[in-house]
């Protein structure tokens, strides 16, 4: 099977995809590719507690970069990921068609239907406040436009996120980038054994098995005794509870009206049915059929392989 290529580059008021050329890899080096609002930070928390599964201090800052936001300094960023010796875990929110794919690194690609995704991205952007409008848009360097505000309306904001895409090559996502073509892309390399999907559901319904197959396939041997604690730390309860005693020791402004509890909100699904109309169901079949082919389609719906 041939390997992915690299054949866009993705630069907008949060993204910068060339961040990436100051990534060295380690042959043990593992990249947590999701869309957003897909069950990354879940995903980084379970990634962790394997790693150090008798860990029960709150998930470390920084530990787990997002290389491709282009707000941080990236100097700062690179030397603080050189700089750890214990097995390296690092974000992404590019498609597959943005990275330098590396056959020494392990992939974990998080999927979710494209449904909860929005309603998860609407509590999000919903719940900006100044000081996220004014990181995204005023830290030097901004490629094109600046991130708009978030209309008042979510079926004013489902339209324009199904129907639109920020890239000219994409054709939803607006006004952030792609969430069915993020998928598609990776989806295309799936029997690659160097990646692996995961996907969301599946997690709520089951969280010890998946578990127990994402430690499978990076070769981590859980060590007896040490599933219980290892729930807990991913357990939606104490991640919100853990982010929001971190909150309390910061200064400034939060990011989020409502800071932690609006970022770790009610991690369910299902959401959009009380929301979306006919109307609204219409374009996204449409924006599926543009986007999704029909097996990878099914997976975002089912979870099913």
């Amino acid at each position: 099977m041939e390997l992915p290529e690299r054949t866009h580059i993705y630069q907008n008021h949060h993204l910068d995809s060339t961040r990436w050329d100051r990534y060295v890899t380690r042959a043990d080096d593992i990249v947590i590719a999701t869309p957003y609002k897909s069950g990354t930070t879940w995903m980084q928390h379970i990634v962790h507690s394997l790693l150090f599964p008798e860990n029960r201090d709150p998930f470390p800052s920084g530990i787990s970069p997002w290389l491709d936001i282009r707000v941080p300094n990236l100097d700062e960023l690179i030397d603080n990921l050189e700089a750890q010796t214990h097995r390296r875990f690092i974000k992404t929110h590019l498609p597959l068609d943005g990275l330098t794919f590396y056959e020494n690194v392990k992939y974990i690609v998080v999927s979710r239907d494209v449904r909860d995704v929005f309603m998860s991205l609407w509590n999000h952007y919903s719940s900006y406040a100044p000081r996220a409008y004014d990181s995204f848009n005023n830290t030097p360097g901004r490629t094109g436009g600046p991130q708009p505000h978030c209309p008042d309306d979510i079926r004013e904001f489902w339209k324009m996120w199904i129907t639109r895409g920020w890239f000219q090559w994409e054709t939803e996502g607006y006004p952030f980038w792609s969430n069915m073509r993020h998928v598609q892309t990776w989806w295309n390399y799936k029997d690659l054994p160097n990646i692996l999907f995961v996907h969301y559901n599946n997690l709520k319904q089951d969280t010890e098995s998946e578990i127990m197959r994402i430690a499978q396939y990076l070769e981590i041997e859980i060590p007896k005794g040490s599933m219980q604690n290892i729930l807990t730390m991913v357990s939606l309860d104490t991640m919100r509870r853990n982010a929001v005693e971190k909150e309390r020791d910061e200064e400034g402004e939060p990011f989020m009206k409502g800071g932690a509890r609006s970022f770790f909100y009610k991690g369910t699904n299902s959401r959009w049915r009380d929301v979306l109309t006919a109307e609204d169901l219409l374009l996204y079949d449409e924006a599926a059929q543009r986007e999704l082919s029909a097996d990878c389609h099914r997976w975002l719906e089912q979870g099913v392989i």
